[in-house]
């Protein structure tokens, strides 16, 4: 990345520390989810121009049917959706899809998505995860966001989550995708602030 950087780490000429939001899609008992996002957040955390804040699924009490009015977890999870400018979303591989509980939780928000870059850590046995992300772009296409091209992909076949020491691949993969997440985060925030969004 060709921006400099203050001292804290922070890119200079951004202002405020872009909000972002880490979104655990998967809510199954014995689940490697949470262990992903721990992972993820261990390498995030020294990125002081942004702004993480976890967003797990399994700790949201969401209806099972979709009820005619939000109840108070579902406004919760959007108004954190409202107030982030950028996601990343995790997300494992059931059967080439992602999860159900991470569909009904997009689904729950709208226009507090739109303008708003994604980007994907994904995880599986084989494919890592990919035919997962590449039916969330769909999605998301739909909400008006930007998704990236470059994520991050595990593959627990080739490799267990924590891996070698010095892991550089994976290191790399997610210092790449935070540096391309802040770009778009930086570049959206200053047109949603300068005209209003055409949908």
């Amino acid at each position: 990345m060709t921006d400099s950087r203050s001292g804290d780490g922070r890119i200079e000429g951004t202002g405020d520390p872009l909000r972002v939001a880490v979104i655990i899609g998967s809510t199954r008992e014995g689940r490697i989810g949470d262990a992903v996002g721990r992972w993820f957040m261990e390498r995030a955390r020294d990125r002081t121009e942004l702004e993480l804040a976890v967003l797990d699924l399994a700790e949201f009490d969401f209806p099972v049917h979709y009820p005619g009015r939000a109840t108070d977890q579902m406004t919760q999870f959007t108004e954190a959706i409202a107030e982030a400018e950028a996601y990343v979303v995790i997300t494992p591989e059931y059967n080439r899809s992602f999860p159900a509980s991470l569909k009904q939780a997009i689904d729950f928000a709208y226009d507090e998505w739109q303008t708003k870059p994604v980007a994907f850590v994904s995880y599986g046995h084989g494919s890592a995860g990919l035919y997962a992300v590449e039916q969330l772009r769909s999605v998301f296409t739909e909400l008006h966001t930007v998704t990236l091209r470059n994520g991050v992909a595990l593959d627990f076949l080739q490799q267990p989550l924590e891996g070698r020491s010095g892991d550089f691949g994976r290191d790399r993969a997610v210092g790449l995708m935070l540096d391309q997440l802040g770009w778009w985060g930086w570049a959206l925030r200053e047109a949603r602030a300068a005209r209003p969004y055409v949908s």
